[in-house]
């Protein structure tokens, strides 16, 4: 018996849109259940103390505080090394054998887990080089962490610019360079700030590959070689050695709330762009 296409049709959609609002569902119910714990712990002496007795008392600002510096130092290094990286392979290069060798070995290490990076960052650049467990060493392994990510989407965000923009860019005289900076990395944007999310993201809420290399100390750091501990390795430790529950429940609400904060900000500016630049 043959179903009609109408039919199948319905079928499909209502099966999407019930997977659809299944994901929705358990992302509201983790959301609601972490800050139903951790929202009443939150108070300004939570946020504005530093952590007594292991995080059994006291508050998280230097976790905040390192939170906040190891992805700005992993972002500040690899955003201009995966864009840049990306505009070479996309403009500046022919699709050889070669390139199709660099995106596969970019696809790879995008897949590879963060322990392994954690791994690699404690012996090179904890070890090899003598940083030690510091903010620099955790800022450059997150840095070698997230580039992959970063460089497939801007890759991928700069592909996705007609051809014909560059065309009459160039024929109205513009360098290569020009059509790069005036044409495609402005019509690129929204996909490239996507990849700059993506990264921000994973180095926020990593955790193996922090505690290798940036360590644990939960104090306030006031050099680059100073060790940091991040909301996410203090969440870790609290919930694991079982020191304070409603600490651990109060961080992982602050991080959520962080992270929400940080991708409604970003989007909103990039649709803000976006519409400014239709006008």
């Amino acid at each position: 018996m043959r179903i009609p296409p109408r039919q199948v049709q319905t079928l499909v959609v209502g099966m999407l849109g019930g997977a659809t609002l299944l994901t929705l569902a358990v992302l509201v119910f983790i959301v609601v259940f972490v800050l139903d714990k951790g929202l009443p712990v939150v108070t300004w002496t939570f946020l504005a103390a530093n952590p007594e007795d292991m995080g059994r008392a006291g508050g998280i600002f230097p976790i905040i505080v390192g939170t906040l510096l190891l992805p700005l130092l992993a972002l500040g290094i690899a955003l201009p090394l995966g864009v840049g990286s990306a505009v070479y392979l996309n403009e500046y290069t022919r699709e050889t054998q070669m390139t199709r060798i660099i995106r596969f070995g970019t696809d790879c290490l995008a897949g590879i887990p963060s322990i392994i990076f954690g791994l690699f960052g404690l012996v090179f650049f904890v070890g090899i080089l003598h940083m030690g467990w510091s903010l620099l060493s955790g800022g450059l392994t997150l840095a070698i962490m997230i580039l992959p990510t970063i460089i497939r989407t801007s890759e991928e965000a700069i592909r996705a610019v007609p051809q014909a923009y560059r065309e009459v860019s160039c024929s109205m005289g513009a360098t290569r360079w020009e059509t790069v900076r005036k044409v495609v990395l402005p019509n690129a944007l929204p996909g490239i700030v996507t990849g700059v999310m993506l990264g921000a993201g994973r180095c926020i809420s990593e955790t193996a590959a922090v505690i290798f290399t940036a360590g644990t100390v939960a104090q306030m750091p006031v050099s680059a070689f100073d060790s940091v501990r991040t909301m996410a390795v203090h969440f870790y430790l609290l919930a694991r050695e079982g020191i304070s529950g409603e600490n651990a429940y109060g961080t992982a609400a602050v991080l959520i709330l962080a992270v929400l904060i940080l991708n409604t900000v970003a989007y909103w500016t990039m649709h803000a762009f976006i519409r400014r630049k239709a006008r």
